[in-house]
């Protein structure tokens, strides 16, 4: 197991693999209301098999080399995390996603480990192409793919049915050589 800093404030960034499934659960205990604003996540994690089942399924995209899902830990708890929900190595393309609970909003955490993931995506992978899709009513995670460099491409409106409601889902990416520049501009 590996762990990667995310700043001086005690956050790192690991994988959430299945044997976490408890310790995943508790988190998800205290984010539910959060999450569930405008992702499933909280839907799909509701008890330990189901948490397990969850992590497995990003076991088996890891293994295939088709996603991935890291936690965020903030001196040793569990507080968050950033995933690649689909990775296609031949198309050169990954979508991106997030969650965090309460206690860890307004930190820059989401928006640090999604960095340190994409970098990985580009330069380890050959990833051309990185996407994040976001409900539109969901401004914070919207501010995320601004504060990572990310163009708009466009609004799909009323594309996603969650609990009853439609939302629209605006898709943000960053290609490969607007990455690259980005990260060798002076700060």
């Amino acid at each position: 197991m590996y762990a990667i800093s995310l700043g001086d404030d005690g956050a790192e960034l690991r994988p959430l693999e299945p044997w976490r499934a408890e310790e995943f659960l508790a988190h998800m205990e205290r984010g539910r209301e959060l999450v569930e604003q405008f992702i499933g996540l909280a839907d799909r994690v509701t008890d330990l098999a189901s948490s397990r089942a969850y992590l497995q399924t990003y076991a088996e995209k890891a293994a295939a080399d088709a996603g991935r899902i890291y936690g965020i830990w903030v001196n040793g708890e569990l507080v968050g995390g950033v995933l690649f929900r689909t990775m296609d190595l031949a198309q050169g393309t990954a979508e991106v996603g997030c969650w965090l609970e309460p206690s860890a909003v307004g930190k820059g955490l989401v928006t640090r480990a999604a960095r340190v993931i994409i970098d990985w995506a580009i330069e380890e992978r050959g990833i051309h192409r990185v996407e994040w899709r976001a409900a539109a009513g969901n401004r914070a995670s919207v501010a995320v793919a601004q504060r990572l460099g990310m163009t708009q491409d466009g609004v799909l409106r009323g594309n996603f049915l969650y609990r009853g409601r439609r939302h629209d889902i605006e898709i943000w990416s960053v290609l490969a050589p607007e990455w690259r520049a980005a990260e060798q501009a002076p700060s």
